[in-house]
């Protein structure tokens, strides 16, 4: 196998690649042994007939690109390794000349690219105050009460608050639909998750009790149901009320380990705030990365994008799996097919890759280093977080990827430590302040679509890591 030119033009290479004639007909030999029993060829019994035979009832070339498959793993290390090409995506074969002395085949690839830095240092970056309101205590105060709720079973109709364990079924036009029946359904009225005005109907009704309620669907609903009026035939079971313990002294010692319920209010804040300022750190450094990343000169290229597309979609396929749901079911549920998911989160994939790829550029740039004892420790903390044998998850991550990650973060940190904090404008607070709209179920979908791709987005040092560490969970299960 002989390398004849390489060109590089545009963030790709072209390599043209020479196969000599003995070495292919040793692939095609391969190919016809491992396809032959599958293919049909009149006056033969499957797997029988000659390979001379089938090229000529199937054509000379049935066999090349299995054949080039079979050799792929060659023709990469010639085409990409040995010429010293940072080859991203998977190469491929786009052109191929059979001739009497081998075979000249044309390999393309996209390459890693040339980054140019902009001004990475010194940026002035928006940071919020952390600020923690008497209201955020006080929910968090409601909450604990409702956890030291007692539920308790009532003879009286529901009322908003209350839970009605129900039966349901929806019809559109007397016909029953898919996924609208449920039985022993505990509803907490006033909670929104039912269709609008399906819980307010339930208000009123008392155990035993069977109504027909009368909706409309949303337009953007899913397209069977999008603007539907339809009947629901419920019957309460039962009704339930929460009854919320006093909010006293006594309560503060029942929840905490505070004597009075100023102590418990006080360590509240103090924790709350606590989650604020971590947050608002990780969102000034995400945000001067990423001002970082749009100052640097690159053309990002494709082949990236939707390995990290990829990746997002494995990795929202799994957290789906992890609840107790299949993606097409996902899919099937919102009104949509993967191909919308996936552009969905291409934006943020984009981002995602930028970032990567200005944080290698500053670690090279700083001359920063990671030792083997940090990724020895590093490695030791994933083990003690999955409860695994150190020795096992070195098996299962990459020392190498972990080193990566671990560069990205401290140039991440070296880009957030010297930029400059500014003040966030009045009009972006008072926007990121207001109240959120109802979400309906499709917007709903594409947010968590789009949380599960920004989870990574906030920390794009540790991709790698928590992917490893995904397979590592995985393998323990």
């Amino acid at each position: 196998m002989n390398v004849k030119s390489v060109e590089k033009e545009n963030g790709k290479a072209k390599i043209l690649v020479e196969i000599d004639k003995a070495q292919f007909e040793d692939a095609l030999n391969k190919a016809y042994v491992k396809n032959k029993k599958d293919i049909f060829v009149p006056g033969f019994r499957k797997g029988k007939a000659p390979r001379k035979v089938i090229e000529g009832m199937y054509g000379a070339s049935i066999f090349h690109e299995d054949a080039i498959n079979i050799l792929f793993p060659d023709i990469y290390e010639a085409a990409v390794v040995n010429q010293e090409l940072k080859a991203v995506g998977a190469p491929s074969v786009t052109d191929m000349e059979v001739g009497q002395e081998g075979v000249l085949l044309t390999v393309e690839t996209e390459l890693y690219p040339e980054v140019t830095l902009g001004q990475y240092k010194g940026l002035e970056v928006p940071k919020a105050d952390a600020v923690v309101t008497d209201e955020e205590v006080a929910a968090e105060i409601d909450r604990k009460a409702q956890e030291s709720a007692r539920i308790l079973t009532v003879e009286r109709p529901a009322q908003m608050g209350d839970t009605a364990v129900i039966d349901f079924e929806g019809f559109d036009n007397g016909v029953a639909f898919d996924g609208g029946k449920g039985e022993d359904y505990s509803l907490v009225l006033g909670s929104g998750s039912f269709v609008p005005g399906f819980e307010d109907q339930v208000v009123g009704m008392s155990a035993g009790e069977s109504k027909d309620i009368d909706i409309v669907f949303p337009e953007n609903y899913t397209p069977e149901l999008a603007g539907k009026p339809v009947v629901f035939k419920v019957t309460v079971k039962e009704v339930k009320e929460t009854i919320k313990p006093a909010l006293d002294d006594e309560f503060a010692k029942d929840v905490s380990e505070f004597d009075t319920l100023e102590e418990l209010k006080s360590d509240i804040k103090a924790k709350l705030l606590k989650e604020k300022e971590d947050q608002i750190s990780a969102a000034f450094e995400r945000a001067a990365v990423e001002m970082a990343a749009n100052n640097m000169s690159c053309t990002v290229p494709q082949a990236m994008i939707e390995e990290e597309v990829d990746r997002q979609m494995n990795q929202f396929a799994y957290q789906l799996q992890m609840s107790g749901m299949k993606l097409e079911d996902y899919t099937k549920m919102i009104g949509g097919d993967l191909s919308v998911m996936r552009q969905r989160m291409r934006p943020i994939a984009e981002t995602t890759v930028k970032n990567q790829l200005v944080l290698a550029e500053i670690a090279k740039e700083e001359s920063l280093e990671v030792s083997e004892e940090e990724v020895e420790a590093e490695i030791a903390k994933m083990a003690e977080q999955y409860q695994m044998e150190v020795e096992k998850v070195k098996e299962l991550v990459n020392a190498k990827d972990i080193q990566a990650d671990m560069l990205a973060q401290k140039a991440s940190k070296l880009v957030a430590e010297n930029a400059k904090p500014v003040a966030v404008t009045a009009k972006k607070e008072e926007a990121e302040e207001a109240p959120k709209k109802k979400t309906t179920r499709k917007k709903a979908a594409a947010k968590e679509e789009a949380d599960v791709a920004e989870q990574d987005e906030e920390a794009p040092k540790k991709k790698t890591t928590r992917k490893k560490a995904e397979k590592a969970e995985k393998t323990q299960e």
